[in-house]
């Protein structure tokens, strides 16, 4: 940054500044961390050097300071997990409605509250980019990006089927109902990556937007679809009032997604073939939701729980993101014998 002419070419110099302050975001906190840890231990020996009886109230402050670095090393230690490589990329997610009718659909517009407001408690931004409604209530799909430091790396735990059991408001006789709704999640790339997509692939749809925006909704087709034939990978992108900037985005969206394709291919891991979580409906799904007859969230795969449904939808998903990441890390059994020790 130093060097003359680093301003010459802008987006080359700002590229530079992001992943800057991307590294001091990451370092920082841990040298002060470091320091923190050192003055504790400073602290210790000076309680040890003395005599009980006047140290008293050292020995409250360091216990204090020990059980706060706790919560602050839990945190530091799930950021280190998320060293994939793109990890550090805004999330793409879309949220179908599956197995369930009208009370799916509810069940999808539900999960799209939720993500908005756990990325709202992350600090994150939230741009909705396709609605579709279901038929009597609810959506059918959502599609919506989430732009934030290592957004990617902490959404990616959310791919899968989620299930809803609960007294159906849809239901006249107040019976329960199970409902599904399946979320994919996928990086935006950056535009260093790699993805050749030949335009002769492309069915490119326009089509009126809908929703607010008033006159220029109902007079312009400004709304995007774009079908990649080979793969029939479909992509839609309504957000813009201009046509050309929703297909700006459509075609990033769309790389995005023949990349996590791709990369899927070549883990050879069933179960993380794109389009493969199964049928949105009974076993294949990694989380449960009870509303009724008793109050639980349970995540199938890590066996993370809690009985504060509501807390849950209103976007505290932080202990089953947390859980799902250090299930996931090398180094997991190394340290639970070091909590042990």
């Amino acid at each position: 940054m130093a060097l003359p002419g680093f301003w010459d070419r802008q987006d080359d110099a700002r590229t530079v500044i992001a992943e800057v302050n991307r590294l001091k975001n990451i370092f920082t906190p841990i040298v002060a961390f470091r320091k923190r840890l050192d003055d504790l231990q400073a602290m210790v020996d000076l309680i040890q050097s003395e005599d009980e009886a006047s140290v008293g109230d050292y020995v409250k402050e360091a216990a204090t300071t020990a059980t706060m670095m706790i919560t602050d090393m839990d945190r530091l230690e799930i950021e280190s997990f998320l060293n994939g490589p793109h990890d550090k990329s805004n999330a793409i997610i879309t949220v179908h409605a599956g197995a369930g009718g009208t009370e799916s659909c509810d069940w999808a517009e539900m999960m799209l509250r939720m993500y908005m407001r756990w990325a709202e408690r992350r600090g994150f931004t939230v741009e909705v980019e396709d609605l579709q409604s279901g038929e009597e209530a609810g959506l059918s799909r959502a599609t919506f990006r989430v732009v934030g430091s290592h957004a990617y790396g902490y959404a990616k735990a959310e791919r899968g089927v989620h299930r809803l059991v609960r007294i159906s408001p849809f239901d006249a006789n107040k019976r329960r109902h199970t409902s599904f709704a399946s979320v994919d999640v996928i990086a935006e790339l950056e535009d260093d990556v790699d993805v050749e997509i030949n335009e002769a692939d492309l069915r490119i749809d326009t089509y009126r937007s809908s929703g607010k925006g008033g006159q220029h909704v109902n007079k312009t087709e400004s709304a995007i679809r774009i079908t990649h034939i080979p793969t029939n990978l479909v992509v839609t992108c309504q957000t813009e009032r201009s046509q050309h900037k929703n297909k700006e985005r459509a075609m990033k969206t769309l790389k995005s997604r023949l990349y996590e394709k791709i990369q899927d291919e070549k883990r050879a891991e069933m179960e993380r073939f794109y389009g493969e979580k199964g049928d949105i409906g009974w076993g294949h799904q990694i989380r449960s939701y009870v509303f009724q007859p008793y109050q639980l969230v349970k995540d199938l795969r890590t066996g993370f729980q809690t009985g504060n449904v509501q807390a849950v939808m209103d976007g505290d998903l932080d202990g089953f993101i947390n859980a799902w990441l250090r299930a996931g890390c090398p180094l997991k059994r190394n340290k639970d014998i070091q909590m042990e020790e």
